[in-house]
Protein backbone atom coordinates (compact mmCIF):
# COMPACT_ATOMS: atom_id res chain seq x y z
CA UNK A 1 0.00 0.00 0.00
CA UNK A 2 2.63 2.20 0.98
CA UNK A 3 4.02 1.80 -2.86
CA UNK A 4 0.95 2.68 -3.72
CA UNK A 5 0.78 5.88 -1.91
CA UNK A 6 3.98 6.71 -3.08
CA UNK A 7 3.62 6.27 -6.22
CA UNK A 8 0.68 8.45 -6.59
CA UNK A 9 2.53 11.50 -5.31
CA UNK A 10 5.21 11.21 -7.89
CA UNK A 11 4.73 12.79 -10.89
CA UNK A 12 4.87 10.46 -14.39
CA UNK A 13 7.29 9.56 -16.18
CA UNK A 14 7.08 9.88 -20.30
CA UNK A 15 4.87 11.59 -22.53
CA UNK A 16 0.80 11.77 -21.65
CA UNK A 17 -1.54 10.06 -24.18
CA UNK A 18 -4.90 11.00 -24.00
CA UNK A 19 -6.90 7.64 -22.34
CA UNK A 20 -9.44 6.19 -24.74
CA UNK A 21 -12.29 3.91 -23.50
CA UNK A 22 -11.09 0.46 -20.91
CA UNK A 23 -14.40 -1.62 -22.01
CA UNK A 24 -13.76 -5.39 -22.90
CA UNK A 25 -14.08 -6.20 -26.02
CA UNK A 26 -14.64 -10.73 -26.94
CA UNK A 27 -11.17 -12.48 -27.67
CA UNK A 28 -9.69 -12.51 -31.06
CA UNK A 29 -11.64 -9.48 -32.52
CA UNK A 30 -9.44 -6.19 -33.29
CA UNK A 31 -9.50 -4.36 -30.10
CA UNK A 32 -7.88 -1.40 -31.86
CA UNK A 33 -7.48 1.39 -33.25
CA UNK A 34 -5.48 2.89 -30.47
CA UNK A 35 -4.07 6.41 -30.85
CA UNK A 36 -0.48 5.41 -30.14
CA UNK A 37 2.18 3.24 -31.44
CA UNK A 38 2.22 1.05 -29.55
CA UNK A 39 -1.24 1.52 -27.43
CA UNK A 40 -1.37 2.97 -23.61
CA UNK A 41 -5.08 2.38 -23.08
CA UNK A 42 -8.26 1.46 -24.91
CA UNK A 43 -10.23 -1.66 -25.43
CA UNK A 44 -8.92 -4.84 -24.58
CA UNK A 45 -9.15 -8.65 -23.87
CA UNK A 46 -10.79 -9.52 -20.19
CA UNK A 47 -7.51 -11.33 -20.08
CA UNK A 48 -3.69 -10.60 -19.37
CA UNK A 49 -0.78 -12.15 -20.18
CA UNK A 50 2.05 -13.55 -17.51
CA UNK A 51 4.69 -11.05 -16.77
CA UNK A 52 8.35 -12.23 -18.24
CA UNK A 53 10.24 -11.29 -21.30
CA UNK A 54 8.64 -12.38 -24.95
CA UNK A 55 11.26 -12.84 -27.69
CA UNK A 56 10.48 -12.54 -31.32
CA UNK A 57 9.90 -16.86 -31.36
CA UNK A 58 7.27 -16.14 -29.33
CA UNK A 59 5.00 -14.69 -31.34
CA UNK A 60 3.86 -17.22 -33.39
CA UNK A 61 2.98 -19.31 -30.56
CA UNK A 62 0.56 -16.21 -29.23
CA UNK A 63 -2.87 -15.81 -29.94
CA UNK A 64 -3.68 -12.62 -32.54
CA UNK A 65 -3.58 -9.08 -31.46
CA UNK A 66 -1.96 -9.41 -28.67
CA UNK A 67 -2.26 -5.90 -27.83
CA UNK A 68 -5.83 -6.95 -26.47
CA UNK A 69 -4.07 -8.57 -23.62
CA UNK A 70 -1.47 -6.17 -23.40
CA UNK A 71 -3.63 -3.14 -22.66
CA UNK A 72 -5.08 -5.59 -19.96
CA UNK A 73 -2.25 -5.35 -18.35
CA UNK A 74 -1.73 -1.93 -18.78
CA UNK A 75 -5.22 -0.99 -16.97
CA UNK A 76 -3.57 -3.46 -13.87
CA UNK A 77 -0.35 -1.26 -13.14
CA UNK A 78 1.97 -2.59 -15.65
CA UNK A 79 5.20 -1.65 -17.34
CA UNK A 80 5.57 -2.56 -21.04
CA UNK A 81 9.15 -2.51 -22.60
CA UNK A 82 8.29 -2.50 -26.40
CA UNK A 83 11.45 -3.41 -28.35
CA UNK A 84 12.07 -3.42 -32.17
CA UNK A 85 15.27 -5.39 -32.73
CA UNK A 86 15.03 -4.76 -36.82
CA UNK A 87 16.40 -1.32 -36.01
CA UNK A 88 19.57 -2.34 -34.67
CA UNK A 89 22.56 -4.73 -35.71
CA UNK A 90 22.78 -7.99 -33.79
CA UNK A 91 25.29 -7.07 -31.22
CA UNK A 92 22.94 -3.69 -30.66
CA UNK A 93 19.59 -6.23 -30.35
CA UNK A 94 21.46 -8.22 -28.11
CA UNK A 95 22.58 -4.68 -25.62
CA UNK A 96 19.40 -3.84 -26.00
CA UNK A 97 17.59 -6.86 -24.63
CA UNK A 98 20.58 -7.15 -21.86
CA UNK A 99 19.85 -4.28 -20.41
CA UNK A 100 16.44 -4.34 -20.57
CA UNK A 101 16.52 -7.90 -18.46
CA UNK A 102 18.81 -6.08 -16.26
CA UNK A 103 16.09 -3.21 -15.05
CA UNK A 104 13.29 -5.88 -15.38
CA UNK A 105 15.26 -8.07 -12.62
CA UNK A 106 16.36 -4.57 -10.74
CA UNK A 107 12.52 -4.81 -9.84
CA UNK A 108 12.27 -8.82 -9.58
CA UNK A 109 10.28 -8.56 -12.83
CA UNK A 110 6.81 -7.70 -10.89
CA UNK A 111 4.14 -5.92 -13.18
CA UNK A 112 6.84 -5.88 -16.09
CA UNK A 113 6.84 -6.92 -19.69
CA UNK A 114 9.64 -6.77 -22.66
CA UNK A 115 7.38 -7.74 -25.94
CA UNK A 116 8.79 -7.09 -29.36
CA UNK A 117 6.84 -4.75 -31.79
CA UNK A 118 8.31 -4.56 -35.16
CA UNK A 119 5.90 -1.50 -36.44
CA UNK A 120 8.48 0.70 -33.83
CA UNK A 121 10.58 3.49 -35.60
CA UNK A 122 13.28 3.58 -32.47
CA UNK A 123 14.58 0.31 -30.64
CA UNK A 124 12.69 1.11 -27.61
CA UNK A 125 9.46 2.62 -26.72
CA UNK A 126 8.21 1.96 -22.87
CA UNK A 127 4.25 2.61 -22.11
CA UNK A 128 2.28 2.81 -19.14
CA UNK A 129 -1.38 3.36 -18.57
CA UNK A 130 -1.70 6.86 -20.72
CA UNK A 131 2.15 7.19 -20.93
CA UNK A 132 4.80 6.41 -23.35
CA UNK A 133 8.37 7.31 -23.93
CA UNK A 134 10.51 6.47 -27.03
CA UNK A 135 13.80 5.70 -26.43
CA UNK A 136 16.04 6.08 -29.77
CA UNK A 137 18.94 4.59 -27.42
CA UNK A 138 18.48 2.51 -24.12
CA UNK A 139 19.08 4.24 -21.36
CA UNK A 140 18.80 1.91 -17.94
CA UNK A 141 18.97 4.83 -16.14
CA UNK A 142 15.69 6.32 -17.64
CA UNK A 143 14.04 3.24 -17.85
CA UNK A 144 14.11 2.83 -13.91
CA UNK A 145 13.23 6.08 -13.48
CA UNK A 146 9.78 5.15 -16.00
CA UNK A 147 9.34 1.85 -14.03
CA UNK A 148 9.67 3.73 -10.69
CA UNK A 149 7.35 6.68 -12.01
CA UNK A 150 5.30 4.56 -13.54
CA UNK A 151 4.65 1.15 -12.31
CA UNK A 152 0.72 0.41 -10.52
CA UNK A 153 -0.30 4.17 -12.06
CA UNK A 154 -3.23 2.82 -13.52
CA UNK A 155 -7.25 2.46 -13.07
CA UNK A 156 -6.77 -1.17 -11.35
CA UNK A 157 -3.35 -1.29 -9.89
CA UNK A 158 -4.20 -3.88 -6.84
CA UNK A 159 -5.35 -6.34 -9.84
CA UNK A 160 -2.68 -9.07 -10.54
Amino acid sequence: MGLLVWNGAQAAAGKEVPVLSASHVEKGTNPGPYNSDPPTSGQHYASEFEAGFFNEADLTSLPAYPEGYLVHNLEHGYVIFWYNCAVLDEAGCEQLKTGIRDVMEEFDGVKLIAFPRASLQVPLVMTSWGRLQEFGAFDAGQARRFVRANRYRAPEPAAP
